[in-house]
């Protein structure tokens, strides 16, 4: 019995962990790939509130990236935001930049 409570725990744990967004992930996408164009990065980041990016960030970041879409000076990123490397990113992206938002108080240190 107690085997297979250990075991349970141990997948939930596991489960959830690998579930939910990481902040470092997303700083590494940031840096990647949005520092291109938006060069003064921590003031990009806190240029929004928390509710805006969440806002952007809504459906898998399809505001976000139809904002860039949109834009001739964003031509650099249309390969980007039309892959599935963006969509399936974007839940570290939008927890990187909710941390980071304006209204957070919080200042990411450089890795």
């Amino acid at each position: 019995m107690t085997k297979s409570v250990l075991i349970f725990l141990s997948l939930t744990v596991l489960t959830l962990t690998s579930s939910n967004a990481a902040i470092y992930k997303g700083q590494k996408i940031f840096v990647q790939q949005c520092l291109k164009c938006h060069d003064a990065g921590q003031n990009f980041v806190a240029k929004y509130k928390m509710k805006e990016w969440k806002s952007l960030m809504k459906k898998d970041g399809k505001e976000l990236a139809q904002i860039h879409l949109d834009s001739q000076k964003a031509k650099k990123s249309h390969k980007y935001f039309n892959s599935t490397k963006y969509t399936k990113k974007t839940k570290h992206l939008k927890q990187f930049l909710v941390e980071y938002a304006k209204d957070s108080g919080n200042v990411p240190a450089c890795n």
